[in-house]
């Protein structure tokens, strides 16, 4: 028996977009439309994502910088605690000697360095005001020919607008002491966060994983393992630079004769944390100060240092001791810190760069690693953030001609 025809829908030619028909649209949409529209709600449910992702973020700051922060420190920290515990020291009280010792070497420089800046900053005022004393001269004698009225109007000007502003300047003042505060508070909970990620990160780690699906949890398991291993990599070759650029600028500055050469070589140590943003800032206050104190000549020459150093840096340490296993393109280097800047200010600026190379590790591994054993993830070695494709199919196909 054939079967039933379908009942033809009734076209009514008078009313065409009203006519009842059961008959599927979607073939009458062009292709290209519908693979637009595709595209363009799961972009919009991405997009929707990541927003809710980055509020959140924003809004839990005070708790998501500090673990980032301790993060950080603990990839620093924990080859020194691995050490310990292969000396058969407990790892509680091995990363009770790591921290201790870290917070002391912190304390000492730090006190160093303020007594520095301290002991240095009448001789710097001193020259600060010849500096200014000649800037008034030059603007008298110079080619501007002032008068000596309007140098003073100005300087009037600039202190009633200091008096006009008080109570904003006071606002801000308050502002900062409650930024100071918060600060403090997010110190204590980066230690208090650290002590654990030294003496259990492994526990901790093993108990997240524990809650994805068993099918893959091996393949998340060693991509995270891949990510904390390109961290402690980051981590290690950026002090060893940041050591380099501080020892080098340092000793430039010694040369030239430049007062306050500790603190400003600590703050060359510090800012080579934040890859670019942070070595410019640091060697434009190098710059400044070399300018007040030394002149012209002296500036030329301590940015020619500076220069030289980042140069050395750039081209240099970093390809050798970054290595392959966190090596990023400078676009995308750049463009992170950027967007870490925008969304979170310096504390973005500073995490941006080493959540790009965890992402980088973590990601490769997922999507070119072949069954992969958590237990031949040593975290602690540079080699550890590739992931391991010996054998693949894709290899394969690249090894034949």
């Amino acid at each position: 028996m054939s079967e039933p025809q379908r009942k033809q829908p009734q076209f009514d030619p008078a009313n065409p977009f009203l006519s009842e028909s059961d008959e599927d649209v979607t073939g009458l949409v062009p292709r290209g439309l519908r693979i637009g529209a595709a595209l363009s709600w799961r972009f919009i449910v991405v997009i929707a994502a990541l927003y809710v992702i980055v509020f959140l973020i924003g809004y839990l700051s005070v708790v998501v910088i500090p673990l980032s922060i301790a993060l950080l420190l603990a990839a620093l920290l924990a080859p020194a605690v691995s050490k310990l515990t292969m000396l058969r020291f407990p790892r509680g009280l091995a990363a009770g000697i790591v921290l201790i010792a870290g917070l002391a070497i912190l304390g000492g420089l730090l006190t160093f360095v303020v007594a520095q800046f301290s002991s240095g900053l009448p001789e710097l005022q001193k020259q600060l005001t010849e500096s200014l004393n000649q800037i008034k001269v030059w603007l008298i004698d110079g080619p501007l020919h002032l008068r000596q009225e309007q140098i003073q109007e100005f300087i009037n000007q600039a202190i009633g607008f200091l008096q006009n502003n008080q109570a904003s300047i006071t606002t801000t003042a308050l502002t900062t002491a409650g930024t100071v505060g918060e600060i403090v508070t997010g110190f204590i909970l980066t230690l208090f966060i650290l002590i654990f990620f030294l003496s259990g990160g492994d526990g901790i780690w093993k108990f997240l994983v524990r809650g994805v699906p068993g099918r893959v949890r091996n393949r998340v398991d060693v991509a995270g393992r891949r990510g904390f291993a390109s961290l402690v990599s980051y981590v290690r070759a950026t002090a060893a630079v940041a050591v380099v650029d501080a020892v080098g600028i340092g000793v430039g500055l010694a040369i030239v004769g430049v007062p306050l050469v500790i603190p400003l070589a600590t703050l060359v140590f510090l800012g080579a944390f934040i890859p670019i943003i942070g070595a410019v800032i640091a060697g434009a206050v190098a710059v400044l100060i070399a300018l007040v104190t030394k002149g012209v000549v002296g500036a030329l020459i301590v940015l020619a240092i500076v220069i030289g150093v980042m140069q050395l840096e750039s081209h240099v340490l970093q390809p050798i001791l970054l290595g392959r296993a966190v090596k990023l393109h400078p676009l995308a280097v750049v463009l992170a810190i950027t967007a870490g800047l925008v969304a979170a200010g310096i504390a973005g600026a500073l995490l941006s760069v080493p959540l790009l190379a965890v992402l980088n590790a973590g990601i490769r591994s997922l999507l070119h690693e072949h069954d992969p054993d958590p237990a031949e993830v040593d975290v602690l070695k540079d080699q550890a953030a590739e992931p391991n494709t010996a054998g693949s199919p894709d290899d394969e196909a690249e090894a034949k001609p």
